[in-house]
């Protein structure tokens, strides 16, 4: 499979009106305190949206409420995989992208064979607090190497700049959270991502 290059991350479904009709064509809901109802509200009018718009949406986390609702796109933690049913989201036929900060974990991801492999923070990042230190833009090119043909997604610190240096360096996916989602103008943010990502989307490349 092969992802778009620019891979926002939204943390209410609120945004999406405002950034889908920007071109968006790969999108993470990434919810964190909300009650359930709230949650399943959430996750079922993104994935409406994201549908309407052809976008592909990725639910953080809360697989099983990913299964209730028809998706087809679940991101786990290191820490949401201890507990998560991998053959059940894989039995329901969901696709699985897998978060990595070391080698350990890179070769505990593996192990499920998963739709994609996340390597961060590439940069430092304030979106949380880290117990990794910043990867850099070598270790991107060293995550590639050792996920061949698996896609490999960037994520921490990322700007437009930054993001064409990871694709350079062989990532598939640039995420980003809080540059464009607490930029001062959020869609003209959005729209430098798009441009700078333009030589890396799908549709610029071989099948």
């Amino acid at each position: 499979m092969r992802l778009d290059p620019f891979y926002l991350i939204i943390d209410d479904v609120g945004w999406l009106p405002r950034l889908l009709p920007l071109g968006l064509g790969l999108v993470q809901l990434r919810i964190k305190d909300r009650p359930e109802d709230e949650l399943r509200d959430q996750i079922a009018v993104a994935r409406d949206l994201c549908a309407e718009a052809g976008a592909t949406l990725i639910v953080n986390d809360y697989w099983r409420l990913a299964i209730d609702a028809g998706c087809d796109f679940v991101h786990l933690g290191q820490e949401d995989l201890d507990s998560a049913d991998v053959a059940a989201i894989r039995r329901h036929g969901l696709r699985l992208g897998l978060s990595t900060h070391d080698e350990a974990e890179l070769d505990r991801a593996l192990s499920h064979a998963p739709d994609y492999v996340a390597l961060g923070p590439v940069y430092p990042t304030i979106l949380k607090a880290m117990a990794w230190a910043p990867q850099g833009v070598a270790r991107v090119t060293e995550w590639k190497r050792r996920v061949g043909a698996t896609p490999l997604v960037a994520i921490g610190g990322l700007t437009p700049e930054r993001g064409r240096l990871v694709l350079e360096a062989g990532a598939d996916s640039a995420a980003v959270v809080t540059d464009v989602l607490r930029h001062a103008d959020p869609e003209a943010r959005a729209r430098e991502w798009i441009t700078a990502t333009a030589p890396w989307r799908p549709d610029r490349l071989d099948p």
